[in-house]
C-alpha cells in the first residue's frame, strides 16, 4: 500500500518537476502545467502566469474536481490563479479516475513532429509499444479553452501521452515521477524519430512482434 503523501510534500514536487522541465528544455518561460491529486476530491496545479522553473511551493493552487479554488497564494493581496488549461486537466481526471499526476510540457522536437507530419503513433520502438503502446497525436485546438479539452477526451482514455498538433505533449501518470518519465521519454522518441525520417521512410515493428511487445505491457 503507498504512503499518503502530505500536501506540502506535493508541492514540493510540483515544483521540482517544474525545475526539471525547464532544466531540460521542456518548457520555456511561463508554459506548461503540472496537476496531480490530493486525496480523492482535490487537485494541486500549477498557476497561471508564472514559470513553472522558478516556482515556490505556496504558489501551487488547491483546487475541487470542479475547478473551484480552494486555496492560492496572496502576493501583495493578489489571489492566483489556476493553469489557464485547468479545464484539460480536469478532463483527464474525470475520463482517468485512476490517474494521479498529469503533465503539459512543450517539449520541441515533440512539436516539431506535429508541424511535418512525422506520427510517434506507429509502432516503431519497442520501448514505446512497452511502455506506452503508441504516442498519437491529436487534432489543433486552440491553447486554453474546452476544445482542448475536448480534443484529448477520446485519447487519453486509452493512451498514457498524447501530442497536441503544433501545441505540445500532454502526459498522465500515477504519480508525478511517472509522468515526468514519460514526458521526458515523448522527446527522445521524438529526436530519434526526426533523425530517422530525415534519412527515409521508416518501416514499423512487424506486427507479431508487436503483438509480443504489447503482452509483455500487459503482464
Amino acid at each position: 500500500m503507498r504512503r499518503q503523501v502530505s500536501e506540502i510534500e506535493l508541492r514540493r514536487l510540483v515544483v521540482e518537476i517544474g525545475r526539471r522541465l525547464y532544466a531540460r528544455s521542456l518548457i520555456s518561460a511561463t508554459e506548461g502545467n503540472i496537476s496531480v491529486r490530493l486525496g480523492n476530491e482535490q487537485l494541486l496545479i500549477t498557476p497561471s502566469g508564472l514559470a513553472k522553473g522558478t516556482l515556490a511551493p505556496e504558489q501551487v493552487v488547491l483546487i475541487d474536481l470542479e475547478g473551484r479554488v480552494i486555496r492560492s497564494y496572496h502576493p501583495a493581496g493578489r489571489n492566483l490563479s489556476p493553469s489557464s488549461e485547468i479545464l484539460m486537466h480536469l478532463e483527464v481526471y474525470q475520463q482517468r479516475p485512476n490517474v494521479g499526476a498529469v503533465i503539459h510540457a512543450h517539449p520541441p522536437m515533440a512539436i516539431a513532429c506535429t508541424l511535418v507530419g512525422v506520427s510517434l503513433a506507429e509502432p516503431v520502438l519497442p520501448e514505446v509499444v512497452i511502455d506506452l503502446k503508441a504516442i498519437p497525436t491529436v487534432s489543433y485546438a486552440p491553447p486554453g479553452g474546452p476544445a482542448c479539452a475536448t480534443a484529448i477526451r477520446e485519447s487519453i482514455r486509452e493512451y498514457d501521452a498524447v501530442l497536441m498538433e503544433r501545441h505540445g505533449s500532454l502526459v498522465v501518470g500515477l504519480d508525478l515521477q511517472q509522468a515526468y518519465l514519460r514526458t521526458e521519454q515523448i522527446e527522445h522518441v521524438a529526436t530519434i524519430m526526426l533523425a530517422a525520417w530525415a534519412k527515409g521512410p521508416v518501416a514499423p515493428l512487424p506486427a507479431g512482434e508487436v503483438a509480443r511487445l504489447l503482452a509483455r505491457r500487459r503482464g
